[in-house]
């Protein structure tokens, strides 16, 4: 599937960008790194009927511009969403991210307190070390024929030289992020989410730096912006004390944990995910 974008001039760069919708803007920011806006699919259009979306690519990624590898760090892509912000004269505006998305996000946050009306960090994490948990949940997860999928597919990140490679080790992957490892909707997903413009370099990339070292736990009291972190309960890779740990650092903070899911929370509990997000932007950043 390809959509209508278009490239909006960011500093130093071009953001590919998809728009649906009307009503106050929501910067979407995926995760990955090496994906694009295509994670999501169609599962937050109903969003659409109130706010406008602008599904992001973001820096170096999708069908934005190549990017020079030194730029391409939490703190550049956070001021991307400023620089984004200004070039659409947005005014006020909230932001989404989920996973890699969901760094950005909060690295936003605590750069530019306040810039957005909100925020929204979904399946994230403020620090690095939350990260650890991953080898663990992967010596322990079941079956044992997919935890020797996941495993090579988390070693091919770093070597990945085609797009095609890379939708391979994403579709290996996504057992992981799911409660269920054979979840049925795990096809549904990709068949929904298909269509991507895979970024092998900027995987590389990150792969081989702690996927942008995440550092900001100690700021989170800096937040200005109401704030909303969403988590999977069963989540391997974001853990859900992640997520608890940011509600209770950051001022005035909500948090919804998502009982039956993983790592993929939008798709696993889809009704749960967008009444959630619904109601914390009609509350706390209402349009008009």
């Amino acid at each position: 599937m390809t959509e209508a974008g278009r490239l909006v001039p960011v500093a130093d760069t071009r953001l590919h960008v998809v728009e649906r919708g009307e009503g106050l803007p929501l910067v979407i920011l995926h995760g990955g790194p090496g994906l694009d806006h295509r994670e999501f699919g169609d599962y937050l259009d109903p969003l659409a009927d109130r706010f406008r979306l602008l599904l992001v690519d973001q820096r170096g990624q999708g069908r934005s511009d190549l990017a020079l590898p030194e730029t391409l760090t939490l703190p550049r892509m956070a001021e991307d969403v400023v620089h984004l912000g200004r070039a659409l004269e947005l005014g006020r505006y909230a932001v989404l991210g989920h996973s890699f998305g969901a760094f950005v996000a909060l690295q936003h946050a605590v750069d530019f307190p306040g810039m957005s009306a909100a925020t929204v960090v979904s399946s994230g994490v403020p620090s690095s070390r939350y990260l650890a948990v991953v080898d663990r949940n992967l010596r322990d997860f079941e079956p044992e024929d997919l935890r020797r999928q996941v495993a090579d597919s988390w070693e091919r990140e770093r070597s990945v030289e085609t797009a095609a490679e890379v939708a391979r080790l994403v579709s290996d992957q996504l057992p992981f992020h799911f409660r269920d490892p054979r979840d049925p909707r795990i096809a549904h997903y990709e068949a929904r989410s298909d269509g991507a413009a895979y970024s092998p370099s900027v995987l590389r990339h990150f792969a081989d730096g702690s996927y942008g070292a995440i550092e900001v736990e100690d700021r989170l009291p800096e937040i200005a912006q109401p704030v909303l972190v969403l988590g999977g309960r069963h989540d391997r890779a974001c853990p859900v004390e992640a997520s608890e740990a940011m509600a209770k650092a950051i001022p005035g903070a909500e948090l919804v944990v998502f009982e039956d899911s993983a790592h993929v929370t939008f798709v696993e509990e889809q009704e749960a995910y967008l009444h959630a997000v619904r109601d914390f932007l009609e509350r706390r950043a209402p349009s008009g």
